[in-house]
């Protein structure tokens, strides 16, 4: 008996796709350069992302408040007042941001959370959160309020949630656009 086990045992190890053929899984975490680490700004190459995760809260919160509503539109949304959609977004630039950080997919550096998945995910990685990542993201995501406003915003919402990363982060000059500046010489 001993020695079927051992024979088994033996066998996964030399099976191809038995546990003895699989590589090592190991990470490292990101090197971030200075830009990264101290600058109070979001760092250009990341502002895409960033885009994407403030479009990506708005609509969260936005379709959260809108389900808490009794009364209901033509479309079977809720309809939210301006004072309570303007409210809603403030609390949305206002939140912790605490699930973003940045990782390396590929070689190169994304800001990574909620609502930023893009293909498949690798088996390991290594994400810094915390530090300058929420001050950022909250800082971006007061911008997107300002150069487009509630009202603007929460139209767009009301298309889906594709019309509102168009809004904020299409666009020639938007975060996401092949034509945006992503030199750090701006800064």
């Amino acid at each position: 008996m001993r020695l079927l086990l051992l024979l088994l045992l033996l066998g996964a190890w030399t099976i191809p796709g038995g546990l003895g053929d699989r590589a090592p899984l190991t990470a490292t975490a990101p090197e971030l350069d200075d830009e990264e680490k101290f600058s109070a700004h979001m760092p250009a190459h990341l502002r895409c992302d960033a885009c994407r995760a403030v479009a990506y809260q708005m609509w969260q919160h936005l379709t959260k408040a809108e389900t808490k509503l009794h009364t209901l539109d033509s479309g079977g949304r809720g309809k939210l007042s301006e004072s309570v959609y303007t409210d809603v977004l403030d609390r949305s630039c206002s939140q912790t941001w605490q699930g973003y950080g940045v990782g390396e997919v590929d070689q190169v550096k994304r800001l990574m959370g909620p609502g930023l998945n893009k293909g498949p995910e690798p088996s390991i990685s290594v994400i810094i959160m915390g530090a300058p990542w929420p001050t950022r993201l909250s800082k971006t995501c007061f911008h997107y309020l300002g150069e487009f406003g509630e009202d603007q915003i929460y139209e767009s919402h009301q298309q889906g949630q594709g019309a509102l990363e168009a809004l904020l982060c299409g666009g020639p000059r938007g975060a996401c656009s092949e034509e945006a500046p992503v030199t750090r010489a701006e800064l």
